[in-house]
């Protein structure tokens, strides 16, 4: 069932699913909820209430009426949902909303109990240009990047999912041109642009803040870093002692939960099995 959230001039759209401890999902930008299609029954069938949003200007929330697009924001907008459904909760974010995840742990403690980032932007990135030099993956995906940041480029973003998602699933062809309908709005494209020129260094002031426990899960195939356990490696060392916890998945690009959800669920579900229980028995 659908629902929606007013915040300021917009609206959060977000369904809620099963009953139990509450787990938040959040895609990437230029995406939507429909992402996680592949794991939100198995949170339900595990026994989690599960509230799969869709991120400000994206799928069924509003495409305008929003200030800024920056992690902080969208982490406000996933604090609002917690408290509109009761917390506390796990966030699940993926990209943009890994390091929106970051933030809303760091500020919110007391609603946020765990956070999961898939292939998250959630510290300050510099050039690898040796990276890029070798690695051709990343040199195609950057390269279509620059096209969606440049010049608001539909097939520049649709040719960068492409790459993005080296695994593709039965039903592929129907997500892209789900994905594509949508980005076809200019409003929603211009969300889109918007966010690639947004700065994960918001999220990595926040990474020493945390205070919850962390599960990075990183694809190897990611064409965004050369090196994705590297990258993943430099956030938990960025997070106090203990808290974080790394997986790379092997074949999976930028994407994971579309990619691989089994793979990613088997990671998934044994930290929310620990982190949600750790949280209500307040051990």
């Amino acid at each position: 069932m659908l629902e929606h959230l007013t915040i300021g001039e917009g609206t959060i759209a977000f369904d809620v699913t099963g009953s139990g401890p509450l787990v938040v999902l959040a895609h990437g930008m230029g995406d939507t909820r429909h992402s996680y299609r592949f794991v939100v029954p198995e949170l339900v069938a595990a026994g989690y209430r599960v509230a799969n949003v869709d991120i400000r200007g994206c799928g069924d929330s509003s495409a305008t009426g929003w200030a800024g697009y920056e992690r902080a924001d969208i982490a406000g907008d996933l604090l609002a949902v917690v408290r509109h459904l009761g917390g506390p909760a796990v966030i699940v974010g993926q990209s943009i909303s890994g390091g929106a995840a970051t933030i809303a742990a760091a500020t919110a403690p007391d609603l946020v109990v765990g956070i999961v980032e898939l292939a998250p932007f959630t510290r300050k990135q510099s050039f690898d240009l040796l990276g890029v030099l070798r690695t051709k993956r990343v040199r195609t995906g950057m390269t279509q990047l620059m096209k969606v940041m440049l010049s608001s480029s539909l097939k520049g973003w649709m040719s960068y999912l492409d790459i993005a998602i080296p695994t593709k699933l039965a039903d592929w062809a129907q997500e892209r041109a789900r994905i594509e309908t949508m980005l076809r709005e200019p409003a929603r494209m211009a969300v889109l642009n918007a966010m690639t020129k947004t700065s994960p260094t918001d999220a990595g002031e926040h990474l020493a803040g945390v205070r919850c426990p962390v599960l990075i899960v990183e694809g190897s195939a990611d064409p965004d870093w050369a090196d994705p356990r590297v990258e993943g490696e430099k956030i938990i060392a960025e997070l106090a002692d203990g808290l974080g916890e790394l997986a790379v998945i092997d074949g999976a690009g930028h994407y994971p939960h579309a990619e691989t959800p089994k793979e990613v669920l088997e990671l998934l579900l044994p930290f929310l099995r620990t982190t949600l229980t750790t949280a209500a028995t307040g051990a």
